[in-house]
């Protein structure tokens, strides 16, 4: 790490296609607070750790006068390659460019319009006939609550729906926005008539009636695959003066799901104005695999489509948290695109799975950790694929908690009553999840399942895990904390 007495040096940095962006904003402020002159040299590469120094050597361009020169911290490579191509001193920057302002002995700035997005959520419910109106209430809020902006009512095909005026009716009084999915003419007038602003969807079949609604509407093809009757529906809409937005259709995959991209991408050039929705839940309900990625993933093509709405479900399983995951996603790929940057180390909320990056110890601190306690109590670590079990002049490894009791009682410890042993097991199965997955373990704490993590319950943080942790701190000065 540098420090910041860098005032009126020239430094020259090296970077990629794909962080230009991001570093030029972050030099324009880092410049500014510190004194130094910076100049960018981007070369022809989309990601910057993909350089070596070998590679950059061919092609690097230093500007005379410069006081060293900066290159991107994942660059692989004897340094002294560049060193003798520039005869100033030559260092690998932070691994990412947005830490930056730590790397110059800076503090931290997050991005101050983090939490900012331009995508409107439709949260359908299915089968919305079949709710009584204290249930449709109770699922309309739980949807708000999670980033809904607009409850869309869903009808059942072939099933009358007689009570939807008083139902959508109800909905608007408690201050719903709401939407009504269904082709039948007489639902839909029911709907509108009791505050619905937006009819799912409008195509040949019904569009006739849709000067009646008072409302905007969605407009679908009649086959989605040609877009067949697409154009001649928006004509019709236009001139009855009904306001709408457009919806390809995404298919699902091995049913035309990159071709129906590229629809998305061919009505957006042909109508470059126009309001555009996408229903996601085509490919989230119909695909196993966990919705956050997909969702993710689809918003960041919605965004830079200039797509302001998404219709999605919470039916199947895998999908359930499919609200929040989009309220998650929305602000991150506007901060994406509005700012010309990597949506990474930005929303951690979405690594559900495995963890952003693991805290790793190391054999020389346990062992000294196993020196310095006094107290009869274990301290439970995961690293390097395997639990370590850690206690007085005590350090047993395994990948197996069963063979760690087995060794516990090998080296005479027989002093571990029920209450104890139970609280190990739990605290080691944790740790066995944590290698399986390739997340971070911290005894004493819940796993971090981003949006989904719960707060750990039962003894509490343990003081001498959580100290440990940090390894900023004396070992020595660790005190023991009865689990």
């Amino acid at each position: 790490m540098l420090d910041a007495s860098l005032a009126g040096q020239r430094i020259h940095f090296v970077t990629g296609k794909l962080s230009e962006h991001a570093l030029r904003n972050m030099l324009e402020r880092l410049a500014g607070q510190i004194g130094f002159q910076p100049t960018v040299q981007v070369l022809n590469i989309t990601v910057a750790a993909l350089m070596t120094t070998d590679w950059i050597a061919r092609r690097l361009e230093v500007p005379e006068g410069t006081d060293r020169v900066i290159i991107p911290g994942l660059c692989k490579g004897d340094m002294a390659v560049l060193q003798r191509k520039t005869h100033v001193p030559v260092e690998r920057g932070p691994e990412d460019c947005r830490r930056l302002d730590e790397w110059f002995g800076q503090k931290r700035q997050e991005p101050n319009d983090y939490g900012q997005y331009d995508i409107e959520i439709i949260a359908e419910i299915n089968h919305a006939n079949r709710f009584s109106h204290k249930e449709l209430f109770a699922e309309s809020t739980r949807l708000r609550l999670a980033g809904a902006d607009v409850i869309d009512v869903g009808c059942t095909p072939g099933e009358s729906w007689t009570d939807i005026g008083n139902a959508i009716a109800m909905l608007v009084s408690e201050g719903f926005r709401v939407s009504v999915d269904s082709f039948e003419p007489d639902e839909v007038l029911s709907a509108t008539q009791a505050g619905a602003s937006l009819v799912l969807s409008v195509n040949s079949r019904n569009v006739d009636a849709a000067g009646d609604w008072g409302c905007e509407v969605v407009v679908v093809p009649d086959e989605p695959s040609t877009l067949k009757g697409f154009d001649e529906t928006i004509t019709r809409l236009a001139a009855m003066g009904v306001p709408c937005r457009l919806d390809p259709v995404l298919e699902p995959i091995g049913f035309g799901f990159a071709a129906s991209l590229g629809r998305y991408l061919d009505v957006r050039k042909r109508y470059p104005k126009a309001e555009m929705m996408m229903g996601i839940g085509n490919l989230t309900e119909l695909t196993d695999v966990d919705s956050a990625g997909i969702n993710t993933l689809l918003l960041g093509f919605c965004q830079e489509t200039g797509i302001r709405s998404v219709l999605t479900t919470e039916v199947i399983y895998w999908s359930k948290s499919s609200v929040t995951e989009c309220d998650l996603a929305r602000a991150l790929v506007y901060h994406a695109v509005s700012n010309k940057t990597l949506p990474k180390h930005v929303e951690p909320r979405l690594v559900t799975l495995r963890s952003g990056k693991q805290q790793l110890h190391g054999d020389e601190a346990l062992e000294k950790l196993a020196l310095a306690i006094r107290d009869p109590n274990f301290r439970i670590f995961a690293e390097r694929d395997e639990v370590h079990l850690v206690g007085k002049n005590l350090h047993l490894a395994s990948r197996d908690p069963f063979q760690l009791f087995y060794q516990l009682a090998a080296h005479g410890r027989t002093d571990v009553d029920p209450n104890h042993a139970f609280y190990l097991g739990y605290e080691m199965a944790k740790a066995v999840t944590a290698l399986t997955l390739g997340k971070d373990y911290r005894q004493d704490q819940a796993l971090d399942w981003g949006y989904l993590t719960e707060l750990e319950i039962g003894c509490g943080p343990s003081e001498a895990a959580a100290r440990v942790a940090n390894s900023g701190k004396n070992t020595a000065e660790i005190r023991g904390h009865k689990a």
